[in-house]
């Protein structure tokens, strides 16, 4: 098919909201959900997943493995991931490598010790701001956060610190992957013409930020564009979408946005379109 209108899963999490995004409908009384996926009709055989996160409090403190980590533990590919922020509370933050440089000994200690939060480098964030984390990259979305996080199809995740609570810790998996030195974000490669903007370019994904209006989208055999529309509505290849949503697109196709329009296209690999 040449364009693809992907179905939603709903994901219910402790640390979630009962309050979501315009366009996204309340969950009902007693629930809270922290994520929203975009899934085509078989999910698990995609490379990216992207998905709108809804923190309503700090999220654990984690790291993913690269391809290469992954691969030698039998996986098939391991995690880098971005946020586009869309709205965020007074005071937000998020965490994104330690202060300073650590050794896996310090990293583990801080862990079991409870100390780990505050060596970690927070960084206040806003609506419209961009992130990119490496595989490897200690990390931890902050609470009061409304952002889209575009991904790697990988579920592996290794927590080394959450506040507490009960749940698993993957220390000695998490420390052997962690990137010990302070975070140090890629290259931004910034504006190309008047009518888009590289957010991100490789090595595993390529995230773009378009306006409204009218434009030919093509793409190579084999490779699947991801359309995320943060505001307004359109039509590609006979598929309507609005905010909310996600379409993937295949070969050359004539998109129609709203002149409001606010869009986001992801696809895999390095070569600009």
């Amino acid at each position: 098919m040449p364009a693809t209108l992907l179905a939603t899963k709903r994901v219910e999490k402790p640390w979630g909201r009962a309050h979501l995004f315009p366009g996204f409908p309340d969950p009902p009384e007693g629930h809270k959900i922290g994520e929203v996926w975009f899934q085509p009709a078989e999910p698990d055989k995609a490379e990216m997943l992207i998905k709108y996160l809804f923190p309503g409090e700090r999220l654990s403190v984690q790291d993913h493995p690269s391809d290469e980590q992954a691969q030698a533990r039998g996986l098939p590919r391991g995690k880098d991931e971005c946020w586009t922020i869309l709205e965020a509370e007074p005071g937000a933050t998020i965490a994104v490598g330690p202060k300073a440089p650590m050794t896996q000994e310090e990293l583990r200690e801080s862990a079991e010790q409870n100390t780990l939060v505050d060596k970690l480098d927070w960084k206040p964030v806003k609506a419209g701001d961009f992130l990119y984390c490496p595989a490897g990259t200690i990390h931890a979305i902050g609470g009061g956060i409304t952002c889209i996080e575009v991904q790697q199809n990988s579920d592996t995740t290794y927590r080394l610190y959450d506040y507490g609570s009960d749940r698993e810790l993957h220390l000695k998996d998490g420390v052997e992957v962690a990137h010990l030195e302070p975070y140090v974000p890629p290259p931004a490669p910034g504006r190309v013409g008047d009518d888009r903007t590289i957010l991100a370019e490789g090595p595993r994904f390529v995230l773009e930020r378009w306006p409204g209006g009218e434009r030919r989208v093509t793409l190579p055999k084999g490779k699947t564009g991801w359309l995320v529309p943060i505001r307004g509505e359109g039509v590609v290849a006979g598929v309507a979408w609005q905010a909310g949503e996600c379409v993937t697109i295949e070969g050359e196709e004539l998109l129609h946005a709203s002149p409001d329009a606010d869009l986001l296209f992801a696809y895999t690999g390095t070569a600009r379109m």
